[in-house]
């Protein structure tokens, strides 16, 4: 009898796993085949609706001239623009380059903190000062095309359509860059924007809008409260829950720098896990029943994953449980060595690399997806602790390694 529970235990948690890995894509490409994003539509023609930008900076003078002037470099009407500034604490240059570019930019508002405020705590402050019926939120290091802002916001034609992501995608490698997690966590970006565009072909419902850029509605968006990590997510899941439309359209680009660094990205997905765990419990009401498009999105493409640490833990202890026992015969033995193999793998990826060996591509990916589930792991038990903290500052980039 032990033995059919552990059995099932070890099936169970990797089946979950592997699921929302792989089987969970498979059916967003089968159910989304032949579908497109719902019109109508604004025309470039059309009386596009005024858009207030969003932002959020704390010491970024490597990118912030870079992000004003793209931001600004747009097909959309200025005069249908403003661009809300929040320089939280910022010690280094920001704040001289930001009201540089205030007198260059009649259409930037900066308003400068003296006390860190956390990210929710500069949005909630911008958006009181928001008047505009469309909120454009994006980060410093996000860069847009000239056509970004209109792609955004040409859906809100639909009174359905309560927000709208950009199809944020990693530029290309810069020279010295690329020998950490560069690689790895393009293609996660990439992969990511692909499933969200599926999940609003099929159910109109995004899971999750990438924070660097997004538009919503402003009757639609709701501010994720003082004290939130992920506030992109709990914006995105607060405008399903008031009965909106999430979409992410890949017309709507945008590039983001990604970091290079493994132990820089640790950190953020740590940090970053927190605030998971804090919008799964409080949009836990989304999650029933699961075979509702919502819950069926939000439980196959985010809880499960989050969960992936755990659901390891348990598979990995079930089946060591089974094959001590001597039950199970190869098949569990097997299984087994596979589970101890792989994350030994990545250990091999990271030995290579301080030997200066050059890198190799499969135990590279292999190596993140252990380390970012750990970070997952430790997210997870920092939550359950309550630490939580939704200062930020920002991760090594890119665009340091090109200078």
């Amino acid at each position: 009898m032990l033995g059919a529970v552990l059995g099932a235990l070890t099936l169970l948690s990797g089946g979950l796993v592997v699921y929302s890995y792989a089987g969970f894509p498979l059916l967003l490409r089968r159910l989304s085949g032949g579908k497109a994003l719902p019109g109508p539509v604004y025309g470039p023609a059309d009386a596009l609706p005024a858009v207030d930008i969003l932002l959020a900076a704390h010491n970024e003078e490597v990118v912030i001239e870079q992000k004003i002037r793209a931001t600004f470099a747009t097909t959309y009407p200025l005069e249908r623009l403003r661009l809300l500034v929040g320089s939280d604490a910022s010690t280094d240059r920001t704040n001289a380059l930001l009201a540089r570019l205030a007198g260059e930019f009649p259409q930037l508002r900066v308003t400068t903190f003296a006390e860190r405020q956390g990210k929710p705590g500069v949005m909630q402050h911008l958006s009181a000062q928001a008047t505009a019926p469309v909120l454009v939120l994006t980060d410093a290091n996000v860069f847009f095309e000239p056509t970004t802002l209109f792609e955004l916001v040409k859906h809100f034609a639909r009174p359905q359509v309560g927000l709208v992501g950009a199809n944020v995608l990693a530029p290309p490698t810069p020279p010295r860059a690329g020998q950490g997690v560069t690689a790895q966590e393009s293609a996660y970006l990439a992969r990511e924007n692909h499933f969200k565009y599926q999940e609003s072909l099929i159910w109109g419902a995004a899971m999750g809008a990438h924070g660097g850029a997004f538009a919503v509605r402003r009757a639609a968006y709701t501010p994720a409260p003082v004290g939130f990590v992920v506030d992109d997510f709990f914006i995105s899941m607060a405008a399903l829950r008031a009965g909106y439309q999430v979409l992410l359209d890949p017309a709507a680009r945008a590039t983001e720098d990604v970091g290079d660094h493994a132990a820089e990205e640790f950190r953020r997905k740590a940090r970053i896990s927190v605030g998971n765990f804090q919008n799964v419990h409080e949009f836990r009401a989304l999650l029933w029943p699961p075979w509702r498009g919502i819950a069926f999105a939000f439980w196959s493409h985010k809880v499960l994953r989050w969960l992936t640490p755990q659901l390891l833990l348990v598979a990995l202890a079930a089946n060591a449980a089974l094959v001590a026992r001597g039950a199970g015969g190869w098949f569990w033995q097997l299984a087994l060595a596979g589970q101890v193999g792989l994350p030994l793998l990545g250990g091999l990826d990271w030995l290579l690399r301080r030997l200066g060996t050059p890198p190799v591509a499969g135990l590279r990916y292999v190596r993140h997806f252990y380390l970012m589930n750990l970070a997952l792991l430790v997210g997870w038990w920092r939550y359950l602790r309550r630490q939580r903290s939704a200062v930020w500052r920002p991760t090594a980039r890119n665009q340091r390694a090109g200078d």
